[in-house]
């Protein structure tokens, strides 16, 4: 009988052990089927955008869903090279550990209390970034284009209380073909028709002058008064990566010095080591790159910053200047809910930690010296490319054909299709800015695609 028994109760067990691993794996099935249900392929991710979002840009048709280091992939497993880093946010590689367990760690403490209370990690950002770029104070916002408006707010302020300019008669001047963002007011100095058109009325206040003309800076500040900076990138990026004289920058800065100008640097993308050095100005920061020394050092009055310096994580904005222009900025003259949260300090300084301690300004000053050399050894033979320019790891090429031409996105297609993403810009420009983690034998293979693409459009 106790035989007997203990079978039913074997048997039993068996029973129950057997019915849940049938539930366990039938659970199983269920999610992997329900998980390959829920899939995507590209066409749909696409039809999706265009039938709920607002048609505001044109992307290149590749639908990425995982990214880690220099590599992206697509929802259908395809693996390509990043040649453009989210215009320069993920310079320091895409997923990089250290900046994502600084969110996650932040991100499970503590996220928002906006500015209405202190919160412990924004000092210690501030104190680290200002040490780190060489400033006094700094003011935290979220975009780059904030950052550009809060750089021309605290420059009005300061032209009428500290340079004694009458109020509503400030004057900033900027460049043609500049890119600082598209909100209403920075729009209003664009003279991109795309960015302008039927979105006026225009904001007064800026003279605009030709890029890389110190005679035409020289003019706009003679016998002005008004005027109270001079708003600057150090690289045009988006107008196609056009890199300045080599005294520009020092010889602008020297002429702001001499009218009494704030020259303000719009570092959004080519900072955070993106040209080879911490910053395309440098002006005393905390750059370890031995190659500095070789290149004119400017301290820009005001310093714009975004995009990498949150490693592309979390959106994370700041302005830098020392106490004589930002102490002008008193409680409630501006600010933002989620400016200098504890998320975004966590992330920005573990962000500039990678960037100093792997080395990127010296990664990019090296490998992009041998990207344009490779690159104007095909160049030399080419009919389809008529140069490259930039500097460090921020380049692009010239498609030898007009901007209207459909040529450089035709470029940008196929080099899609040979495992390499980058983007067209004004037409017959294509712009090529890798993560700054990239090494030698990856690039040179980037090099090999895109020299093996560009001999097919070769006429």
């Amino acid at each position: 009988m106790v035989i007997l028994l203990a079978k039913r109760g074997l048997i039993r067990n068996v029973y129950i052990i057997s019915m849940v691993n049938i539930a366990f794996w039938a659970l199983t099935l269920i999610y992997f089927k329900m998980a390959v249900l829920d899939q995507l392929t590209s066409q749909q991710a696409i039809d999706l955008e265009n039938k709920y979002g607002a048609h505001n840009y044109h992307p290149l048709p590749v639908v990425l869903n995982r990214g880690e280091g220099v590599y992206v992939w697509d929802v259908e497993g395809k693996k390509y090279y990043d040649f453009l880093s989210a215009y320069s946010a993920v310079n320091q590689g895409h997923c990089h550990p250290k900046i994502i367990s600084a969110m996650v760690h932040q991100a499970q403490t503590l996220t928002l209390t906006s500015r209405a209370f202190h919160n412990d990690m924004l000092g210690k950002f501030e104190k680290f970034a200002c040490e780190f770029f060489g400033f006094d104070k700094l003011l935290p916002m979220n975009t780059g284009a904030e950052a550009v408006e809060t750089a021309i707010k605290i420059c009005r302020k300061w032209a009428y209380e500290v340079k004694g300019i009458d109020e509503n008669e400030a004057q900033i001047i900027v460049c043609e073909n500049n890119f600082h963002g598209r909100t209403t007011t920075i729009i209003s100095f664009s003279n991109d028709p795309v960015a302008r058109k039927n979105f006026g009325p225009y904001t007064k206040g800026f003279i605009k002058i030709e890029y890389d003309n110190l005679r035409a800076l020289e003019n706009a500040l003679k016998n002005n008064p008004n005027v109270s900076g001079f708003l600057v990138e150090p690289i045009q990026g988006e107008a196609g990566v056009y890199v300045p004289s080599e005294n520009y920058l020092t010889k602008a800065k020297a002429l702001c010095e001499a009218h009494n100008v704030l020259f303000i640097a719009d570092e959004v993308q080519t900072g955070i080591a993106r040209t080879g050095r911490l910053l395309a100005t440098c002006g005393h920061c905390s750059c370890e790159n031995k190659n500095c020394s070789n290149t004119p050092d400017v301290k820009p009055d005001i310093l714009i910053l975004g995009k990498a310096i949150s490693g592309g994580v979390y959106p994370v904005s700041a302005v830098l200047a020392n106490d004589a222009i930002m102490n002008v900025i008193k409680p409630g003259n501006h600010g933002s809910t989620f400016g200098g949260n504890p998320v975004a300090a966590a992330v920005a300084m573990a962000a500039l930690e990678v960037v100093r301690d792997e080395k990127l300004a010296q990664n990019a000053f090296e490998l992009g010296n041998l990207f344009r050399s490779e690159l104007n050894k095909y160049i030399k033979t080419s009919n389809i490319v008529q140069l490259i320019r930039g500097k460090g790891l921020l380049n692009a090429i010239v498609i030898n054909d007009g901007e209207e031409s459909d040529t450089a996105w035709n470029i940008c297609l196929a080099l899609r299709d040979n495992g390499l993403l980058a983007k067209p810009t004004h037409g017959n420009i294509i712009r090529f800015a890798p993560p700054l983690i990239m090494d030698k034998e990856q690039l040179l293979d980037c090099v090999n695609i895109i020299t093996k693409t560009l001999k097919k459009f070769e006429k």
